[in-house]
């Protein structure tokens, strides 16, 4: 039986941990904030974006429906609306935050390997 991954359990995190995790441009997390008002990251006294847990679930629902799904701005907003009403928004996004923790890191291991194979 697989352990539970455990997910980063901060409450703030900055625009460019989100796009790591992510794996999107800073610029992609701002436009999606304009088209999904649900996505509206406080600013901190310095001006900078602070995400929390709850965006970071958005966040990660958005991309897989637009990256993985292939939905459209528009058809992913729909969907996730659709979900709302059917109960199942948060579940799917929890799924999605996992993934995108689990790809994350294999991101930084692949890095890590590269680093220590042998030259030659």
């Amino acid at each position: 039986m697989e352990a539970p991954v455990k997910r980063p359990q901060r409450e703030f995190y900055s625009i460019g941990e989100v796009c790591e995790l992510f794996d999107v441009k800073p610029h992609v997390l701002r436009y999606w904030e304009t088209q999904f008002p649900a996505l509206s990251p406080p600013k901190n006294r310095a001006g900078n974006r602070v995400y929390r847990a709850r965006d970071l679930e958005l966040i990660a629902l958005i991309r897989h429906l637009v990256h993985d799904e292939r939905y459209t701005l528009e058809g992913a907003r729909k969907r996730i609306e659709e979900l709302r009403q059917e109960g199942a928004a948060a579940e799917l996004a929890s799924s999605a935050l996992e993934r995108s923790f689990i790809r994350s890191l294999r991101a930084e291991l692949e890095d890590i390997l590269e680093l220590l194979a042998p030259v030659g």
